[in-house]
């Protein structure tokens, strides 16, 4: 397929993901990495031309001529493989975010892309046009024995070049040319540096790394456990995942990218590059059902130790390294496809979400049932949290959907009171936390549920309501079915799946809710949602519909198995940040659902 950019974007569904649990980058289908943050996830950008053309900062690759591409994951990795065909022969590009290797002394991060020739001969040209801090700084270029560095501040990177034409400086890029004909290879390698010493790699130590890189990839995905249906979309999810990791704190975060739009043109741009306790009982699931141990402690006792910051009360979302703050501003930049505001940050960190509560309490409750025990001090600090939750549920808050108009008393938010409450009552009776106040969680609990029962479900609309005394509707009520707030033969809970699913449903694609969120503007169907339904569909017995739903929904992803938190059902384009952890979360979430369940149907 032919790849044209307008205005120099290209569409998000286009887009693939490399990383080395540090950070990661974007790459475009046509050979351009157009994303990437540095040293870490969450860092100011090196390369953001997904938000500015002219101004973020890319990595060129492509051939001189008219070309189509195709591309695929190298088997079980994260290292991605692109052929560029022309009329005159056709290359291979290989991108990767290398992995430490330990053996000589290497870079702190590198990209690696390296080229090989397959047929004819084509000609090729690159260059990198750095822009660091958010293009904020136009770089000033030297030399290090002959190797073109970048030196901003306390960052510093160098562009490496062997057998891929002599690197010209010029107008803030390091450009070159070549003419790759089939057998022969060609290597480029970004090192990069902050706060430490720039090493310049050897070529042999750059090929030994992108063999360690691709094997390592490949051991990790063996140790997988997962064999059930739509194997193969559940493992690139947990590659996926895996990218997201902050590997120095255990944290994940909700996506690689900022401000990727809701709407093209609209004001709904996030920054994503943060962990959400919103996402962690679907995190810790996944990472047990996955047979990923190690990663699953980690995040737990990543996420304890955020929370332990701001005991008894929780923040929304986390920084990688644990902190809470995460002021909001806005940079200027084009933003995508000429949506603004571009933010990094994000304010809803602020907001009150009573949700959260429920979400920590049933991951402790996970991790719990996982380990067998729970240290002392994070039992006191459940205990604490639930005897929070008793007076704090009574609040109106801002929902799992974060909304920027008023406070108001959210069925989901109260389902998820309930549910912290409820896990508080079993760790206190199993000894697991003292229980010096299980009395109180139990009246609070009984309280929470006449609340859901009698204010936050309509008998006409046959469905829990977005909110109390509210006829809108809302998606996220599922997760009471998923998260145990009723079980799989509750009628109302019957009933609301089957209500969402005639309401906000169309074809696979589910929306977030009805109503008003102080936003301008519309927004695309969310993906996680649709996972959701087809998983209530398999837990209240209609497993053909999940396994129909799922299969659209598997066929949903780009070419590469990525999903973006939401897509436009009138155009298939992906929309908001990506890849969207949250998403692939659902995903895993249901596959496994469905597969238990078809497991327990057969006997």
């Amino acid at each position: 397929m032919a790849h044209v950019r307008r205005g120099g974007f290209v569409p998000l569904r286009d887009y693939a993901v490399i990383g080395d649990g540090r950070s990661a980058a974007l790459v475009a289908a046509d050979g351009s990495v157009d994303w990437l943050g540095m040293p870490d996830l969450d860092s100011p950008s090196v390369f953001a031309a997904v938000l500015d053309p002219a101004r973020g900062g890319r990595f060129l690759l492509e051939p001189e001529e008219p070309f189509t591409a195709a591309r695929r994951y190298l088997p079980g990795t994260n290292v991605l493989e692109t052929t560029f065909t022309t009329g005159r022969g056709s290359v291979r590009v290989t991108d990767a975010l290398t992995l430490e290797d330990g053996g000589a002394l290497g870079p702190m991060r590198e990209l690696q892309r390296r080229l090989d020739g397959l047929s004819g001969t084509v000609p090729l040209r690159w260059s990198v046009r750095p822009r660091l801090a958010y293009g904020a700084h136009r770089p000033r270029i030297t030399r290090r024995y002959g190797v073109p560095v970048v030196v901003t501040g306390g960052d510093a990177l160098a562009v490496c070049a062997w057998d891929a034409g002599e690197p010209e400086c010029a107008d803030g890029a390091i450009s070159g040319r070549l003419d790759l004909g089939r057998g022969r290879r060609a290597l480029l390698a970004i090192p990069f540096a902050h706060q430490e010493p720039l090493v310049l790699p050897a070529r042999p130590e750059c090929d030994a790394r992108m063999e360690h890189t691709i094997a390592a990839w490949q051991g990790w995905s063996r140790e997988r456990t997962y064999h059930g249906p739509w194997r193969d979309a559940v493992l690139r999810s947990a590659l996926a995942l895996k990218l997201l990791i902050f590997a120095p704190s255990g944290a994940i975060a909700a996506a690689v990218t900022s401000s990727l739009p809701e709407q093209i043109g609209g004001e709904r741009n996030w920054d994503y590059r943060f962990s959400w306790v919103r996402d962690s009982v679907f995190t810790l699931n996944a990472l047990l059902r996955l047979g990923c141990a190690p990663e699953a402690q980690a995040f737990f006792w990543w996420l304890m130790h955020a929370a332990q910051l701001t005991h008894p009360r929780l923040r929304v979302l986390y920084r990688l390294d644990g902190g809470g703050r995460a002021p909001e501003r806005t940079l200027p930049l084009e933003g995508y496809r000429g949506s603004t505001p571009v933010r990094v940050g994000n304010a809803a960190g602020a907001q009150l979400q009573l949700d959260t509560y429920g979400e920590l309490m049933q991951t402790g409750w996970l991790y719990a049932g996982a380990a067998g025990r729970l240290d002392a001090d994070l039992a006191r600090r459940l205990a604490e949290l639930a005897d929070f939750v008793c007076t704090a549920w009574r609040r109106p808050d801002s929902g799992i959907w974060e909304v920027r108009s008023a406070p108001l008393h959210f069925t989901h938010s109260k389902m998820m009171c309930w549910i912290a409450l409820d896990r508080a009552v079993d760790l206190g009776d199993r000894g697991l936390i003292p229980d010096r106040g299980s009395s109180r969680w139990r009246a609070a609990r009984a309280q929470v549920r006449d609340f859901v029962e009698t204010r936050c479900y309509s008998a006409h609309r046959r469905c829990y309501t977005r909110s109390a005394d509210s006829a809108e509707l809302d998606a996220a009520v599922l997760l009471g079915l998923l998260h145990g707030y009723a079980g799989a033969g509750d009628p109302r809970m019957h009933a609301t799946v089957d209500t969402i699913g005639r309401e906000l449903r169309r074809g696979p694609y589910v929306d977030r809710y009805s109503g008003e969120d102080g936003l301008a503007g519309t927004e695309g169907a969310f993906l996680a949602c649709s996972f959701w339904l087809a998983e209530c569909l398999a837990r209240t017995g209609r497993l053909d519909e999940a396994a129909a739903l799922m299969d659209e929904l598997t066929g949903l992803a780009n070419d590469v198995g990525l999903y973006s938190e939401e897509i436009d059902p009138d155009t298939g384009a992906f929309l908001g940040n990506l890849p969207q952890g949250l998403s692939h979360l659902a995903l895993i979430s249901a596959a496994c659902a469905i597969a238990s369940a078809t497991e327990e149907a057969a006997g």
